[in-house]
């Protein structure tokens, strides 16, 4: 079969596909497609880079021997995860037990539909987008307290209560810095977030925005020094301590699916997007949202973990404050221009 017999066959295919779907299903099914590829290899990958940005940092060996530069060791612990039994609790509830993982995890799923890796590479320019985003993603607060209620177990418990503790505090700092942006685009598309920051990304319009929504970002994927509710020193593991096998693994499917996310949002909101200094595209996307998520992985083999009380003072006192002062200086200053 020649090239041109090939190119023909594949036109047809989506031709008929087109014709039996229709143009928007069917994007959105190739779309759904792709999503769960990336959300499937995607924390394996980053499981990988972690241990050896850990290594590199602290003057540790990372993972070497299972596979080239030991990139298959994390498909050998999936392997050995999926293995092991799934034990519940005999006092836990079992429906809201078995639930949790799949609540933490199902969300993420969401945020990819709006996400602009390119210009023609999102599945849905939603003209709420950037709502739809932090609307899910607040999920993951409600199923990491129901899991650990759900365990019957007090050191569970106490480490759901602090998640949500944790969350609620550095959620709002993280929205208004978003706010921020938002008010100076004047849309919540992320295509036109993305649009509007063609000649100058908007990290140098809106540092302290830009600060803050990462340190938030940091706290809301419970990454150290924020976190405080998977504090295996003080709680065993925190809220998902009852957990085995495949549903604890998805919990941390969903910890690096998340953040994922918030460096793609970060990415959008303050560095451009897929906008590059030339060939824009998907690459430069992915490239922005590594060297986020390596960022991330520095602080984290780098700084000790706060107090509790300290996390929660910080946020209380500081960000909060912060991020209202910036966000009413940024609509002052839109009003004075528009006038």
């Amino acid at each position: 079969m020649g090239d041109s017999s090939i190119v023909q066959w594949v036109h047809s295919a989506y031709e008929a596909l087109v014709s039996f779907l229709g143009h928007d299903l069917l994007v959105a099914v190739v779309g759904l497609l792709l999503t769960l590829v990336l959300v499937g290899v995607n924390p394996l990958f980053l499981v990988w880079l972690e241990r050896k940005v850990s290594a590199h940092i602290q003057l540790r060996i990372g993972p070497k021997e299972v596979g080239p530069f030991g990139l298959f060791q994390t498909i050998a612990d999936t392997v050995k995860l999926i293995s092991k039994e799934l034990i519940t609790p005999r006092p836990a509830s079992r429906v809201l037990f078995i639930l949790s993982p799949i609540l933490v995890f199902a969300p993420t799923l969401a945020a990819f539909v709006v996400m602009p890796f390119g210009r023609h590479f999102q599945v849905r320019d939603l003209n709420v987008g950037v709502v739809l985003i932090f609307s899910f993603a607040s999920l993951n607060v409600l199923a990491i307290l129901i899991g650990g209620w759900a365990s019957n177990n007090k050191y569970a418990l106490l480490g759901a209560i602090r998640s949500v503790a944790q969350n609620v505090a550095y959620e709002i700092p993280l929205l208004l810095s978003a706010m921020s942006v938002a008010i100076m685009v004047g849309s919540l598309r992320m295509q036109v977030i993305v649009d509007a920051q063609a000649s100058v990304w908007f990290v140098f319009y809106q540092p302290v925005a830009a600060v803050i929504y990462l340190i938030g970002a940091t706290a809301e994927t419970n990454r150290a020094p924020f976190d405080i509710p998977e504090a295996e020193s003080e709680l065993v593991a925190g809220f998902h301590t009852e957990y085995s096998g495949m549903r604890f693994a998805l919990f941390f499917l969903a910890e690096y699916t998340n953040m994922f996310i918030v460096a793609s949002v970060a990415t959008t909101f303050f560095f451009g997007g897929w906008r590059g200094p030339f060939l824009d595209g998907p690459w430069w996307f992915i490239l922005k949202v590594y060297i986020l998520i390596f960022g991330v992985m520095w602080v984290r083999w780098t700084f000790p973990r706060l107090r509790f009380d300290q996390l929660m003072n910080f946020a209380w006192k500081v960000m909060i404050p912060i991020a209202m002062a910036n966000l009413i200086v940024t609509a002052l200053i839109i009003k004075l221009i528009q006038n």
